[in-house]
């Protein structure tokens, strides 16, 4: 049923895959080995694939609206168990800016990829983000900008949170971001996509 499970996100079927997942958990399987070799193990060919030209991105939203819908089933149960997360991850769009499509795919990726999301909106100011990354005690701030003149404000974001005395590494990405201007602005990484911000995300928790 697991591997039911995992095509069923490949697919996207949302409601297969709440099911299935509620089958599993009545049945007395591990919630985290659902998550591992159901939802996770989907997520991974979904990512693959990506990578590889053979879904688009409302095919990876699709599949990850179907690993959401699961998680929303097994996230109060694995909350009560010891399964360690990959580490605990902020995620904001930058104030002065609406857009959140490629903030709530990375979001969904990366939960799907094993990490915990703190996810606060959109057009968030940068106090937020510390106060809300210091309750939480993340080890990741995401922060995204799809325009050209709100990515500005992220240069004196990451400063202020560098002054705030938070240690998390600082991830940054949106439409008119740059390899360039992440180094320029200092940020510890950027991901031009979905896919790659989970690899960087494992990078930087490595680091």
């Amino acid at each position: 049923m697991l591997d039911e499970l995992k095509e069923a996100v490949i697919s996207g079927d949302s409601e297969k895959s709440k099911e299935i997942t509620q089958k599993l958990i009545n049945s007395g399987k591990d919630p985290g080995m659902v998550l591992k070799d159901g939802l996770i193990a989907g997520m991974d060919v979904v990512g693959k694939r990506f990578k590889a030209y053979e879904m688009y991105i409302p095919e990876v939203l699709v599949s990850a609206n179907a690993m959401k819908s699961a998680m929303n089933i097994l996230k109060p149960l694995l909350s009560e168990s010891d399964i360690p997360s990959m580490g605990k991850i902020v995620m904001a769009t930058i104030e002065g800016d609406l857009h959140d499509i490629g903030k709530n795919l990375v979001s969904m990726m990366l939960e799907g990829a094993g990490f915990e999301i703190i996810d606060l909106g959109v057009d968030v100011p940068v106090i937020e983000i510390i106060e809300e990354s210091k309750k939480h005690n993340v080890d990741i701030i995401g922060i995204s900008a799809l325009l050209t003149t709100t990515m500005l404000g992220m240069e004196g974001a990451i400063k202020s949170i560098r002054e705030s005395g938070i240690s998390a590494k600082v991830m940054i990405g949106g439409a008119p971001i740059t390899q360039d201007y992440a180094d320029k602005i200092k940020a510890d990484g950027f991901a031009p996509d979905a896919l790659r911000a989970i690899d960087l995300a494992k990078r930087l928790m490595s680091v």
